[in-house]
């Protein structure tokens, strides 16, 4: 069971309390300032919600850690990943894209080394494909069109490709070719219960899947593979008539 939920929220302009100093607290200091948080200390935040504690040793640590939490405050605790009630992750920073990485603060290393791989993936104007995208939301007659053409172009040797360069005159050519509706059905047959086991081929359908048919026995770390708005059905035998969009049932061999 995982032990939380990644989100991302917003902090500039608010609050946020840092305590602690040396190599950690600056570290956090940076990530806050390029956030655009304001840093406040402990008797000036008031009104702040969250606290980030680097301070080295054991008891101080421990005394404000209880006293900010007895206030409500949720409380991120620098080597301390017990006491986290939220983790920072690594982060790749291709503005508006952000990718996070986190172990749930097990291994800032193993995090950190996952991020300067991703570094090197992630075309560095990944962040302008974004926002042409977001642009364009409005040039698809609707929701399910729009996400069919979307991830069909953005699949591996798609003609947007977000793992290579893309420009806006290439953007532009995707966008005023016609996207017709997809309508499609895929069976796939287990090999195991191990989503690693799935070939490539089987992780992109579930991914593009609008929904997922499946016999009771399937586990639920393959219908997890599949997006989390994907309807999931659980029947007897694979459907007569899939319906509209893309259908994938699934069945253990």
């Amino acid at each position: 069971m995982r032990s939380g939920l990644p989100i991302l929220m917003r902090v500039a302009g608010r609050p946020v309390i840092l305590l602690g100093e040396g190599e950690a607290a600056e570290a956090k200091r940076r990530l806050l300032e390029r956030a655009g948080a304001r840093i406040v200390g402990e008797d000036d935040g008031g009104a702040a919600r969250l606290a980030i504690i680097a301070i080295a040793d054991d008891g101080d640590a421990r005394a404000a850690i209880d006293r900010l939490r007895a206030r409500g405050v949720l409380i991120n605790a620098v080597d301390r990943p017990d006491q986290c009630d939220f983790t920072l992750p690594a982060i790749v920073d291709r503005d508006p894209v952000l990718v996070a990485v986190s172990t749930g603060g097990v291994s800032a290393g193993l995090a950190a080394a996952l991020r300067q791989r991703l570094e090197l993936l992630l075309p560095a104007r990944l962040g302008d494909l974004a926002q042409w995208l977001g642009a364009a939301r409005d040039r698809f007659a609707s929701t399910a069109e729009r996400r069919r053409a979307i991830a069909d172009a953005l699949s591996a040797g798609g003609a947007l490709d977000p793992l290579a360069p893309v420009g806006r005159a290439q953007f532009d050519r995707w966008l005023a070719e016609p996207h017709a509706p997809v309508a499609a059905f895929h069976a796939i047959r287990l090999r195991s219960d191990d989503p690693d086991d799935l070939t490539l081929r089987e992780a992109r359908w579930l991914a593009a899947a609008d929904r997922v048919t499946h016999r009771p026995g399937v586990a639920a770390a393959i219908l997890d593979r599949a997006r989390a708005d994907a309807e999931r059905i659980a029947c007897a035998a694979p459907p007569a008539d899939p319906g509209p969009g893309v259908t994938i049932d699934v069945e253990r061999g």
